[in-house]
């Protein structure tokens, strides 16, 4: 027999855990496993958005953009890389990255059917907005094939890269909402505090594009050889992004002042903490990776923040709204 709570999408008592629509076509998946299964879908999904930044970052970081000299196939008539003493690694650094944008395809699509199939209560926006991860991984392999053929250029890497935060963003919000209420949404803070978020989430987009353009000007190219970088001065465009973070610390220092003197959500003013944690760390390994010459380790810890930080930013917002009916 199911649980009331999972099976009364009216019931208060059902706020913090996963509503799922029966599907008689699946005899014997009762609540509880479809509420597993989506919270696998959901889990996996967002998980594999972070990873895919982190491989990307391995593979610029160990010089194997260009590891495979084609795409699809890694090699003109070999779709998988070969070990040879010439290649060495570089190869399956770059196809590992490949292959985990199929993983991604899996969770992307996991999440689409859990959502039509058992979470179409959650409204239309829910179901759009689950559209969004397949078809952000769907833009991703294809820039990924310019970023290929183009020899790693850092006008394609970028926007190569900015679209990872967006979908990690997206799919936290997804994550969010799957655990929150059914109901249409509402604030859960007081309406001003959007006017706090909405600049922090302009700047902190402007972080990541300022640091992939920093990024675009330093030595980790992607590939030992010969290859575009741009024509900006490093320094400069370092010190750019520095302001912008400060910038970013002190609106969220402001949102988090009014979270407590309002006494907002507890669940936004945890989130805005743990945004404080993960900056801060950031711009710590940023100082050190500056004023040690880039070494490689520093700069992929660097590189996780970054695979963090628009997720957070999203779990902040999406913690200002709800969807659980007024009491």
């Amino acid at each position: 027999m199911s649980s009331p709570a999972l099976a009364d999408p009216r019931s208060p008592e059902r706020h913090g855990r996963i509503t799922t629509l029966p599907d008689r076509r699946l005899t014997g998946w009762g609540p509880q496993r479809r509420a597993r299964l989506a919270a696998v879908a959901f889990w996996g999904n967002l998980l594999s958005q972070i990873g895919i930044i982190l491989s990307g970052g391995a593979v610029r970081l160990t010089g194997s953009g260009l590891g495979c000299s084609g795409w699809p196939y890694c090699e003109p008539g070999n779709f998988t890389p070969e070990l040879t003493l010439a290649s060495g690694i570089h190869p399956f650094v770059e196809f590992g990255n490949r292959t985990l944008t199929g993983v991604l395809s899996i969770f992307a699509i996991a999440v689409l059917l859990v959502t039509y199939r058992w979470l179409g209560h959650k409204g239309r926006g829910f179901r759009l907005l689950a559209l969004v991860p397949l078809i952000g991984t769907g833009v991703q392999a294809l820039l990924g094939a310019f970023v290929v053929w183009f020899d790693l250029h850092p006008g394609i890497v970028s926007p190569h890269f900015l679209i990872s935060p967006v979908l990690g963003a997206v799919s936290m919000v997804l994550l969010v909402r799957l655990y929150d209420g059914d109901g249409p949404m509402r604030f859960a803070v007081p309406p001003r505090l959007l006017a706090l978020f909405v600049p922090l989430a302009v700047v902190g987009f402007a972080v990541l594009v300022l640091g992939t353009l920093v990024t675009g000007t330093g030595p980790h190219s992607g590939d030992a050889g010969d290859v575009t970088r741009l024509m900006i001065s490093p320094v400069l465009i370092t010190r750019f992004h520095a302001v912008a973070v400060y910038l970013f610390l002190a609106l969220l220092a402001a949102l988090l002042i009014a979270l407590h003197r309002t006494g907002g959500r507890r669940e936004a003013r945890t989130a805005a903490w743990w945004l404080v944690i993960v900056t801060l760390a950031q711009g710590v390994i940023g100082y050190i990776q500056y004023f040690t010459g880039l070494p490689e380790l520093v700069v992929f810890g660097h590189l996780i923040g970054a695979a963090l930080f628009a997720p957070m930013i999203a779990w902040v917002g999406a913690r200002l709204v709800t969807w659980q009916e007024a009491r």
